[in-house]
């Protein structure tokens, strides 16, 4: 296929106009939505456990410094390749490898004797979240047509992520103080083993039998090293500093191997990643689109706020779960109804542009968080923005990015979505936790402190901002189209130009 122009038959979705929809679809989902959900608790839970793990392994520092980013590493660095693997050799064989993998990574993290043992266990529990992740959303996206039912599981995804969030943030406390901090990697356990055991039954298996298994080695191995180098060297700025010759060596170490990685996408007759789909405004927009929703939920709501409550106001981790819980469950309501009437009636811009703005507004209306505050009086109104609008700009980024995707490349589509979100959520991190040490001013620690998180939200106003930029020039109004078997399905007006 000429990578400058992308067929009409490129663009067609599974399963084909005319198919039957597939039975199952509606258990599948169940089964997906399982999947980013215990990928995202088990992203979220770890936190909670840390003190505990760090008096019972005797961990120095740098080990739980570790212990948070070598699974960070390893799921954003193998996003790409556990995408492009499940459309070489099999979305439901790679999402029950990747199943097998958290199951068994779990379990020797529970039993962990050691820091190093802990350490390796979390890698090969990020590797199963970088295989699971892009590939649950692949099979998604081939298991229901594009437009409305797609639209609303994609929003049934969202909201199981957001939930998965919350679950972890309210099981952590419990469970650490409990049983013991090892049951919040066992509980995964008999979550993933379901999985597995339902995936043959509601799953198909999809992938292209007529395609050569050609793997792009050097694609792969690139694009793997740029992507581990680029998370670490966000990870470790804030500790390194940025303008450290350690931070600024790796950044441009990433990037010239992203630009060694083009050079090779360029020249591969089979390549990981195909650079035409970067020519779409759609699959571009709608992942900055996401980079920039990642940025704020993780960096606004999930660091500075999780600060906040429990350093500076002395929360619990059970009473800060139980107060975040109200911004997860408007993020249900938010993701629903981007799913659901408000994309296919405006389009994927309007509603992710209506959602940052309420992102951007919330972070607007956190500030200045006093010392000493409230749920009530002081984060509520934000929380009440926030969660509509992360739900509505997460699902509104997604369609916009996978719309048009064919069969063939929607594993590593996914992979770049994922990516996208989770590296900048990986960014809004350190970017907010830089901005909050580096503005702590004044003698009291906790009113300097404060100042900080204060300083660092209207950074945050930033990331919307630079979401809605992208939502305005990149992203089109998605035009709606009936099928001759009167299913409505949607394409990008510069998709349906490069046709």
């Amino acid at each position: 296929m000429d990578v400058g122009r992308v067929s009409n038959a490129s663009l067609s979705t599974i399963p084909a106009d005319g198919a039957p929809p597939d039975p199952r679809r509606w258990k599948a989902l169940v089964v997906l939505c399982a999947a980013t959900f215990i990928i995202i608790l088990d992203g979220s839970i770890v936190f909670i456990a840390i003190p505990s793990m760090a008096i019972d392994l005797k961990l120095t520092p740098s080990s739980i410094q570790w212990v948070l980013s070598s699974y960070l590493l390893s799921f954003g660095g193998l996003l790409l390749l556990g995408g492009r693997m499940a459309d070489l050799l099999g979305r439901r064989r790679m999402f029950m490898l990747g199943g097998s993998l958290l199951a068994a990574s779990s379990l020797f993290c529970g039993l962990a004797w050691s820091g190093d043992v802990l350490i390796g266990a979390r890698v090969a529990q990020g590797v199963a979240a970088a295989i699971m992740t892009p590939t649950a959303l692949s099979i998604l996206m081939n298991t229901f047509r594009e437009g409305k039912e797609r639209n609303k599981a994609l929003g049934w995804w969202s909201s199981a992520g957001g939930v998965g969030g919350t679950v972890g943030s309210l099981l952590g406390g419990p469970l650490t103080d409990g049983p013991g901090w090892g049951w919040i990697f066992f509980v995964n356990v008999p979550v993933a083993l379901l999985m597995v055991a339902l995936a043959p039954v509601v799953l198909r298996e999809s992938y292209d039998k007529e395609r050569a298994r050609t793997f792009d080695i050097a694609g792969a191995l690139t694009s793997t090293a740029a992507m581990v180098i680029l998370v670490y060297a966000i990870v470790d700025a804030p500790t390194a500093g940025w303008s450290s010759g350690k931070t600024i060596w790796k950044l441009v170490s990433a990037a010239i191997l992203l630009g060694v990685f083009t050079l090779i996408e360029r020249r591969s007759a089979a390549p990981l990643l195909p650079l035409r789909y970067f020519r779409f405004k759609g699959f571009v927009g709608g992942n900055v689109v996401l980079l920039a929703v990642g940025m704020a939920v993780h960096g606004g709501m999930g660091f500075v706020l999780t600060q906040y409550s429990q350093g500076v106001l002395g929360y619990s981790a059970v009473q800060f779960g139980l107060m975040f819980a109200v911004m997860t469950m408007l993020t249900i309501v938010g993701s629903m109804l981007a799913g659901g009437p408000l994309v296919l009636r405006f389009g994927p811009r309007p509603v992710a542009i209506g959602g940052l703005l309420l992102v951007g507004a919330s972070c607007l209306t956190l500030p200045p968080l006093p010392v000493p505050g409230s749920f009530a009086g002081d984060m509520l109104i934000g929380m009440i923005l926030f969660g509509p609008g992360l739900g509505a700009g997460f699902v509104a980024g997604s369609i916009a990015a996978l719309t048009g995707v064919p069969e063939r490349d929607s594993g590593i589509a996914s992979g770049v979505s994922n990516a996208a979100f989770h590296v900048g959520g990986a960014l809004g991190i350190a970017i907010m936790s830089t901005v909050a040490v580096t503005q702590a001013s004044g003698p009291n620690p906790l009113v300097a402190i404060t100042h900080g998180f204060n300083v660092a939200f209207a950074v945050a106003i930033i990331f919307a901002g630079v979401g809605i930029l992208a939502s305005l020039v990149l992203l089109g109004r998605t035009k709606a189209t009936t099928t001759s078997t009167g299913t409505t399905t949607t394409q990008q007006p510069d998709q349906q130009a490069a046709a």
